[in-house]
């Protein structure tokens, strides 16, 4: 190979332009406040002013929490759902056993016993767990 060859080489490769990515656009410059915008209110010595308690808030140590909590409904769970199923068979005389729901739900014994301890709060029933004399758990709903 000649020179002349192998300039006329990296003039076509040169002419073609190399695979390189796009330039990235510069960042542009972050919002500035409008004009006509507010400023905070500052005191004489520059910090800035609390804001004022809005209507009904709590202040103070004397505030009852009940006021901020409002008392809710028991809710039934839906018709069909598994909640109302746990509920529907635990609530027969003799009760149900862990595996009895487990089945019907097809849950595992950890969610079973997760929605047991809950129920109580949730639907304002009251669950006593026992065990029968094989030696599993049995839920019912206690009167």
């Amino acid at each position: 190979m000649t020179n002349v060859e192998t300039t006329d080489t990296a003039a076509t490769v040169a002419a073609q332009g190399a695979h390189v990515a796009p330039e990235k656009a510069l960042a542009k410059k972050a919002a500035s406040k409008t004009k006509g915008a507010p400023k905070a209110k500052k005191t004489a010595k520059g910090a800035k002013v609390k804001a004022a308690p809005k209507k009904g808030a709590r202040v103070g140590k004397r505030a009852s929490k009940k006021a901020a909590k409002p008392e809710r409904k028991a809710a039934a769970p839906r018709a069909e759902s598994k909640g109302a199923k746990i509920l529907a068979l635990i609530a027969r005389a003799k009760g149900a056993t862990l595996a009895e729901i487990m089945k019907a739900t097809d849950w595992q014994a950890h969610s079973v016993r997760g929605f047991i301890s809950t129920a109580g709060k949730k639907h304002g029933v009251k669950i006593e767990s026992a065990k029968n004399e094989a030696g599993e758990r049995v839920y019912k709903i206690f009167k």
